[in-house]
């Protein structure tokens, strides 16, 4: 054999000797990811706290309308009204889940499987608009469909995407020929 083939088969990899500290290591890498989880659900809860004061959402009626409007597709989330960082989590508004949206007389059904259903009032509807994000989404411009209502004291924004994008622009039509309220009367943003 050459002396550089000798060379290359005689080196080996060193045989792992000290399992304690290996083991060691990646016990308090999992203790901290663990630890990092648990700040952030102590997070979303004191978020939820502080956003206490929202009222409870108008449930879903028993006996539903005729629908003017449907859509299927992913509710994002809901933000304080022009802040699209500002993420409310109070009443599960915060869960991000599959939605199926309904726009009847009395506003805006929304149905999430896994989460809490609500409705949009049709009083409590100020505007819709399309837009790029919302908390913890960000897509092309016009990839959202943001529905603003009034919620309490409060303006929200409620981030929604279709599985068919081409239906954003009906749905803004609908609900803004719906309700011709002033978005900002009356209501703290």
């Amino acid at each position: 054999m050459t002396p550089l083939i000798a060379f290359a088969a005689e080196q080996k990899s060193a045989e792992v000797t000290d399992w304690a500290g290996r083991l060691g290591w990646v016990a308090g890498l999992l203790l901290f990811v663990a630890f990092v989880y648990w700040l952030m659900r102590q997070g979303w809860k004191w978020r939820g706290s502080l956003q206490s004061d929202l009222p409870a959402l108008s449930a879903v009626p028993e006996t539903a309308g005729d629908a003017t409007l449907t859509l299927s597709g992913r509710y994002h989330g809901s933000t304080t009204a022009g802040q699209w960082l500002d993420r409310i989590v109070a009443h599960g508004l915060g869960v991000r889940s599959r939605a199926e949206l309904r726009l009847t007389d009395a506003g805006i059904e929304v149905v999430r499987p896994g989460a809490n259903d609500f409705l949009i009032p049709k009083a409590a509807l100020r505007e819709a608009r399309l837009d790029k994000g919302i908390a913890g989404k960000v897509l092309a411009e016009g990839g959202l469909l943001i529905v603003t209502w009034a919620h309490g004291d409060k303006l929200l924004d409620s981030g929604f995407r279709s599985d068919r994008a081409a239906e954003h622009a009906a749905w803004v039509e609908a609900v803004n020929s719906m309700n011709q309220i002033n978005p900002t009367e009356g209501i703290a943003r």
